[in-house]
């Protein structure tokens, strides 16, 4: 057994199983565990010594971090995540790679870069140009995705070429940016969430689509269940996961008649889902990388970025 750790959870609730399961892994693995509410520290920004306030108090220094960074708290949250690593922690999922991923276009332009299977992607900005950005994926059926949107929120299916402009008109007048996707029919609504950890697949399930819906998120009432992947697959996620620079990542993968395409890489995969499909110790796990990995200093970027 590795000396033990004393790690800190960035994580605004507790309660949440992904929190509660890493708390218990950690405490099983010997390590010390703590759970701080990113949105409640603040920050002594210094050249010659950073500091993080938690509650009126420094909070004391620890061997590395868990990053749990809701969407919705981006900015602020990768902010702590960028102060911890100027103190030199360890952070299992860092700063810039977070942020990466969580630019939906940044991340299929980086991702379409390094040759990864994606659907057809159109963006645009111009209302004159709808048409042409219809058909630039296939036209209808198409998908209409705010660039915002989480957990299958602002995903909208059309099913004609009208339709998909009204969804569009109705995203550009709230002044919300937006992307086009062709719609990979032959998936049948499922799609493959792989949860990768360091360089290795750790667990890997299918997500169906509950009956008049296309989108499989579990949020959504979809359906979950343990599944084989295809060795082309896993390299898929695993490379995917790198060019994010993630080391803990979901990677949603959907199997398309022109091979495994990337739907999203998550830099703050559940462990609920994943855990219940496949019945693993996913988040010990990630313990496992901690353990192997987590040295004081060992951040690539060390606040940078």
């Amino acid at each position: 057994m590795s000396e033990p750790f004393n790690i800190i959870i960035l994580s605004r609730n507790r309660q949440l199983y992904s929190t509660r399961r890493l708390v218990e892994a950690g405490e099983e693995g010997g390590h010390t565990v703590r759970v701080v509410d990113p949105l409640r520290c603040y920050m002594n920004i210094s050249s010659h010594r950073p500091e993080i306030h938690y509650k009126g108090e420094v909070l004391p220094a620890c061997d590395a971090v868990i990053p749990r960074i809701g969407a919705s708290i981006t900015f602020y949250g990768t902010a702590v995540v960028r102060q911890f690593e100027m103190m030199g922690t360890f952070s299992v999922n860092e700063s810039v790679a977070i942020s990466r991923s969580r630019d939906k276009l940044r991340s299929l332009q980086l991702l379409s870069r390094k040759g990864i299977g994606l659907p057809v992607t159109g963006f645009g900005y111009s209302p004159d140009d709808n048409l042409d950005l219809i058909n630039l994926v296939g036209g209808a059926p198409l998908v209409v995705k705010l660039l915002e949107g989480t957990q299958g929120k602002g995903v909208v299916l059309a099913e004609t070429n009208k339709a998909a402009e009204s969804v569009i008109d109705a995203f550009r007048g709230l002044r919300a940016y937006f992307l086009t996707q062709e719609y990979i029919k032959e998936a049948g609504g499922a799609d493959i969430r792989c949860f990768v950890v360091g360089d290795k697949v750790v667990g890997s399930m299918m997500r169906q689509a509950k009956d008049g819906e296309f989108r499989s998120n579990v949020h959504r009432g979809g359906s979950t269940r343990a599944i084989r992947i295809t060795p082309e697959e896993r390299s898929t996620a695993v490379r995917a996961a790198r060019i994010m620079g993630l080391n803990v990542a979901g990677v949603d993968i959907m199997r398309s008649n022109h091979g495994p395409v990337v739907l999203e890489v998550n830099s703050s995969p559940g462990l609920e889902g994943i855990e219940g499909a496949t019945g693993k110790d996913i988040a010990g796990a990630i313990y496992g990388f901690i353990e192997k990995n987590g040295k004081a200093g060992k951040t690539r970027t060390r606040g940078r970025g």
